[in-house]
């Protein structure tokens, strides 16, 4: 990864805005502009830029200095121990009269904000934090290439979950199955919490594992993803344990309809919207439509969940670089849910590129 070019950017970006310092505490982003990534609890961590000068400092806990020194070399290490308070730190730092300061606004707390204003009470605070999430929002091809790692150890750890499953387990006894062959498999860990979901259990979008037995004729939903070289997957799969019936059959060609109808409504130079509203018609024209409960996708890539949000009303136009999930589902309380959600990428071409190839016809298990 080409972290000086990114600073370099954001660099650029301050100058036209005339933010004299920016500070970066949200981890992720640390880690996108220095490839150094630790979560710092309740410590401090921040990536500190004074465009005034050539000062780039970035603030690690004294415990992670080591590991920061082993990945960091586009900015100046300043260790904080535990028994210093940061905000004086940075204050001796950063050499006196900052006028415009940027700061993430979603990530900064009012206890942190009101740190900065005490001991910077002439700088007027900006956010930075739209133009990071834009810049993090277009992918470039190193990025996808670690993407497509990821998708590939999930589609794995899939199939080996699937081959070992059995009517009987219960849901926490399959999550486990799959998350140890996430381990086996070189995953850093899991993108999210693993979902895995069945019988009426899987009309709950986002419910959580339990001890309930899968049994024959049960919807099995499974939605989960790994990290490998920072960045994520995320797919889900649905199945049908047994021989099912002729609704769930129907329910779930309806998501897969749906998924593919999405899928291509995302079309270079059109809104992004249109991904949203092609599968929500579709399973509406179906008679679902109160069953379909959420958007239909979202941003990933750094993070599970990143910007654009794939809901109707989004106008933002498709432009390459933009890496997605397209997840259609239909939640019935007194049947169950079926979703499938592939990754896709927009190419340098304006071209859709599925990532992930894991078998979306009806399995029955």
């Amino acid at each position: 990864m080409d972290y000086q070019s990114r600073l370099k950017s954001l660099r650029h970006k301050m100058a036209e805005d005339n933010v004299d310092v920016a500070m970066i505490t949200s981890p992720v982003n640390v880690y996108y502009f220095t490839g150094f990534y630790t979560d710092p609890h309740e410590r401090f961590l921040a990536l500190v830029i004074d465009n005034r000068g050539d000062q780039i400092s970035l603030f690690v806990p004294e415990l992670e200095e080591r590991a920061a020194k082993d990945v960091v070399d586009t900015c100046t290490l300043i260790s904080v121990p535990d028994g210093e308070n940061p905000y004086t730190l940075l204050q001796q730092t950063i050499r006196p009269g900052v006028r415009a300061f940027g700061i993430e606004k979603k990530n900064v707390s009012l206890f942190q904000y009101e740190q900065l204003a005490e001991r910077f009470p002439q700088a007027a605070f900006t956010d930075v934090e739209a133009w990071i999430t834009s810049q993090r929002m277009i992918k470039t091809a190193d990025e996808i290439a670690r993407v497509q790692r990821a998708v590939d150890v999930i589609e794995d750890v899939l199939r080996r979950g699937i081959e070992a499953f059995s009517p009987g387990m219960t849901e926490l006894e399959l999550t486990a199955e799959l998350e140890y062959h996430m381990k086996v498999l070189g995953a850093e860990r899991p993108a999210f919490s693993t979902t895995v979901l069945s019988g009426q259990r899987s009309s709950l979008p986002h419910g959580t594992p339990g001890e309930r037995k899968i049994e024959r004729g049960d919807f099995l939903l499974i939605d989960m993803g790994v990290f490998v070289d920072g960045y994520c997957s995320d797919i889900t799969r649905t199945f049908v344990v047994g021989e099912g019936t002729e609704k769930q059959t129907d329910m779930y060609d309806t998501v897969l309809k749906a998924n593919r109808e999405a899928i291509a409504a995302v079309k270079s130079g059109t809104p992004i919207g249109n991904a949203d509203r092609a599968a929500r018609d579709y399973i509406a024209a179906r008679g679902y439509g109160p069953f379909f409960t959420h958007r239909v996708g979202h941003g990933f890539g750094l993070e599970a969940h990143e910007a654009p949000s794939l809901h109707s009303d989004n106008d933002l136009v498709v432009t390459p670089g933009l890496l997605l999930t397209i997840e259609p589902g239909i939640y019935i309380p007194e049947i169950g849910g079926v979703r499938i959600e592939d990754d896709v990428y927009v190419g340098a071409d304006g071209q859709v590129q599925v990532l992930t190839s894991y078998p979306k016809e009806l399995t029955f298990l």
